[in-house]
């Protein structure tokens, strides 16, 4: 597990663009997982900038809310489409949303776990943490194996989401979540953390125990892990100095995974 700290969201967010952009210059058919939230809107608008090709693209997110319609302001269809699809060139048939609306969600949840094995694998998969620990919209105690699903949201998430909604009411109970097991099949793991607030929860990921009380943790088990960090979101890890020292003193063209 490498973990990046830089001065600002900003900068670490440089490093994810520098990352991507990579990626996708190299394998022009690469598969990203990709996910939502204000931790990642920088991300998209410097990745837009890049004027990169998308042609050949394929795009697998995370989560969607159940019950939300792709059109509704607060889908993550939408989110999606306005900040990233719409202004590069990538295809329709190659973006993949969990669908929130489906008649039988667990017959959907393994249709798309089919499209990702078909489409040979995410290469690349961009996520963030939640406050309590959770990757995707898996909550505590999700099993570390788990597959593409639906989870009921804890009140310390809805909460979190209820700035995007207005209020804690209007934020859906349930969403389709990719499964921890899903996310660490992925060839690279990049986890993005800002601000004070995701200080704790980026200490128990990384430094504490693995366990499923914080899904996050499970990170720790995958061979490749890039983690980018703003100072205040690393401000509570025991060993800051040395990962410090490791970004200035790694060998070239290596990762410290």
């Amino acid at each position: 597990m490498e973990i990046v700290i830089e001065s600002s969201a900003e900068k670490a967010t440089d490093v994810v663009v520098r990352l991507v952009s990579s990626v996708i210059r190299k394998k022009p058919n690469a598969v990203l997982g990709l996910a939502t939230g204000a931790t990642v809107l920088l991300f998209y608008r410097k990745l837009v900038e890049m004027k990169l090709d998308w042609s050949k693209i394929t795009a697998f997110n995370l989560d969607e809310y159940v019950g939300l319609p792709p059109r509704h302001p607060h889908s993550f269809h939408r989110f999606m489409w306005e900040n990233l699809f719409r202004h590069v060139n990538i295809r329709k048939k190659n973006v993949h949303i969990p669908d929130g609306l489906a008649a039988d969600i667990p017959k959907s949840c393994e249709r798309y776990e089919r499209k990702i094995v078909a489409a040979g694998g995410i290469d690349l998969q961009l996520l963030g943490i939640g406050t309590g620990g959770h990757i995707g919209f898996n909550e505590p105690t999700s099993s570390l194996a788990s597959r593409t699903r639906i989870k009921t949201l804890t009140p310390r998430t809805r909460k979190d989401n209820a700035p995007f909604f207005g209020a804690p009411a209007q934020v859906p109970h349930h969403c389709i979540t990719m499964g921890i097991g899903t996310i660490l099949d992925a060839r690279h793991c990049v986890l993005l953390a800002f601000g004070k607030k995701k200080a704790r929860a980026v200490a128990q990921a990384v430094e504490g125990p693995v366990s499923a009380l914080v899904p996050a943790s499970a990170l720790q088990l995958h061979p490749r892990v890039t983690v980018l960090l703003d100072t205040q979101a690393a401000s509570r890890l025991k060993l800051k100095r040395y990962y410090r020292w490791v970004s200035d003193h790694k060998p070239a063209g290596t990762d410290s995974a």
